[in-house]
């Protein structure tokens, strides 16, 4: 599934002309392109999609939409490894049972 996620501006640098971020998404950390919401600024949010920021969003609706998320699933399903879980390490039941 590819969702558009909020995401919170952790740092901001210009790298080959281009402003990127570093964005946390409830714990997990991405670089981001700022270019289609060039003001943004660090501790704002903003809702992300395919490694872009597309559009500013308040705290609360962050928080909001982020916990909803987590409670179904999404960003795990979103954000966990695809190399691992096509070697089923991204399951504890694999886990197990290799041990």
């Amino acid at each position: 599934m590819c969702l558009a996620v909020p995401g919170k501006v952790m740092e901001i640098e210009e790298r080959d002309g281009t402003r990127m971020a570093t964005v946390d998404f409830g714990g997990v950390v991405k670089e981001v392109c700022l270019e289609y919401v060039p003001d943004l600024a660090v501790g704002e949010y903003a809702i992300v999609h395919v490694g872009f920021a597309l559009q500013r969003l308040d705290e609360e609706s962050a928080r909001r939409t982020l916990a909803l998320f987590e409670e179904l699933g999404l960003l795990q399903e979103e954000f966990g490894d695809p190399w691992e879980a096509a070697a089923g390490r991204d399951e504890p039941q694999a886990q197990e049972a290799r041990q």
